[in-house]
Formats: structure tokens, sequence, C-alpha cells
């Protein structure tokens, strides 16, 4: 068993690691679109909980995990050379709608009207007692 401290720095190097071969090495084109938002590590150092996105939206999740699993040996073999354990963990994916979830919010709050036009324009009761 790690401490949560390690076992946080060891899926903040998979995430970093991870990230960059899924940009620059993998030629897989299911997985183009694809970006890590979070990676977890158990205490025993068996499994690591990958979180995973797309651009194009939670339509492409299914093709886009299929794909992750099917490059998992290599995905895992890769990170094992750059991140140096006794045993490296096995990889799981799973997709993260949380970035379609904070669009959505942000849709949401743009569409509220605020009422701030009737903020900035002066009041003429002001302007007259003024005087």
């Amino acid at each position: 068993m790690v401490s949560k401290l390690r076992a946080q720095r060891i899926a903040d190097r998979i995430h970093e690691e991870l990230s960059t071969i899924l940009l620059m090495e993998v030629s897989d084109p299911r997985l183009t679109s694809a970006y890590i938002t979070k990676t977890r590590v158990d205490k025993e150092l068996s499994y690591a909980n990958v979180y995973v996105s797309s651009l194009e939206g939670s339509e492409e999740a299914e093709v886009l995990l299929d794909g992750l699993e099917h490059a998992s040996g290599f995905l895992r073999s890769e990170l094992a050379q750059r991140v140096h354990l006794r045993h490296f963990p096995r990889l799981r994916f799973y997709w993260d709608p949380s970035p379609e979830h904070a669009d959505r919010i942000d849709e949401l709050i743009a569409s509220l009207d605020t009422g701030e036009d009737d903020l900035d324009a002066p009041k003429s009761s002001e302007s007259s007692n003024d005087e």
C-alpha cells in the first residue's frame, strides 16, 4: 500500500505521460479527439482508472472507449517504460461526462437575462435632483 500523496503523484504522472502518448504516438483514428480529464490510482497500485472525454461529445463515447481498450496493451507498455514502478497498474478507461455538463451549465448561464441593461442606464430622477 502506498500513501495518498504517492498515489496522487503516480496518477498525475500517468495522466501527463498518457496525454503525451495519445497526442504524439497513437495513430488510431478513433482516438484523435480523446483527452484525459482525470486519473486515479488505487492504494495497491493494481489499477489506474483513466477518465476520458472527447471533443466530439458523448456520441463518440463507445467508439473512443473501444479504441482505448484495443490500445490498452500498447499504452500500458509505453507508460511502464516512462513511469518506473515495480508493477505497473492495469489501465481501466471510463467516460467522463463532466466537460459536457460544464458546457451545458455555461449555455444556461449565458441564456439568462441578467438585467444589466437596466443597471447601466442613469435614472432620470437622480439627474434632476443634482441641480
